[in-house]
């Protein structure tokens, strides 16, 4: 089945539908050698599709998938203490996938896992400014004095960070419900904020990264990113150079 060139670059993981028509306006695609135009399209098992010459690798080399991580699970691939791994969770996936990023022991939520580690250096890399937000549970009320301050920080353990945005979700009550956006993700960043006024973390849950969302995941299960997500992975990146 024929396809759209960007669409064809686009899911190879190269870079955004928008940046792929770029590259083949740039007259940097070719198809069976010859320079390719916009509106062209290939047939992926049939034609030869190359980007400066470079062969375009066939999208279902690689696998993406979205894990609501589980509170008890260490985000390593094995662990010398024996503690139960996210890889037992998506073992199913029948691929050796390494997560993006951390989550530690007693933080739940949203994981990204692949084989691909250019898109993993786009998601962590500090320059595309990839927000994470998380649902943060704490115990007792949250005082506009106490939220303020958290909303001043400019450094945690002597490393400086990006100041975090924070909503009061549920203010009241015997425990706050706080959502957070940060752009480090520095070790146990908001963990160390909610110390540093006096809050005790009792659940720490990331719902989003970018334009990746959890939604109604199960906790514990998996799924595969769709086009969508895959190609907003592909666009983190931008043409090759």
């Amino acid at each position: 089945m024929r396809e759209r060139l960007q669409k064809l670059i686009s899911g190879a993981g190269v870079c955004s539908r928008r940046a792929a028509e770029e590259l083949i306006a740039a007259g940097r695609v070719t198809v069976n050698g010859e320079v390719a135009s916009l509106g062209a399209s290939a047939e992926p098992d049939i034609d030869s599709v190359a980007i400066d010459g470079v062969p375009l690798r066939a999208p279902s080399s690689r696998m993406y998938v979205m894990l609501n991580k589980p509170r008890g699970y260490v985000t390593t691939l094995s662990d010398e203490k024996g503690r139960r791994t996210v890889a037992e969770l998506v073992a199913g996936a029948g691929r050796r996938l390494y997560p993006v990023g951390r989550l530690d022991l007693m933080s739940e939520g949203l994981l990204i896992l692949t084989e691909d580690g250019e898109a993993a250096n786009a998601l962590m890399h500090p320059a595309r400014e990839v927000d994470k937000v998380y649902h943060v549970t704490v115990r007792g009320g949250v005082t506009q004095r106490q939220l303020a301050a958290m909303e001043a920080l400019r450094a945690v353990v002597g490393k400086p960070i990006r100041a975090p945005e924070i909503e009061r979700l549920r203010p009241e009550g015997e425990n706050a419900l706080l959502r957070f956006t940060i752009h480090e993700g520095r070790n146990r960043e908001i963990r160390r904020i909610c110390a540093h006024v006096g809050l005790e973390v009792l659940r720490l849950r990331r719902v989003a990264e970018g334009d990746l969302r959890l939604g109604g995941l199960p906790s514990g299960k998996w799924r595969e990113l769709t086009a969508e997500e895959r190609e907003y992975i592909a666009g983190l990146r931008g043409p090759r150079a």
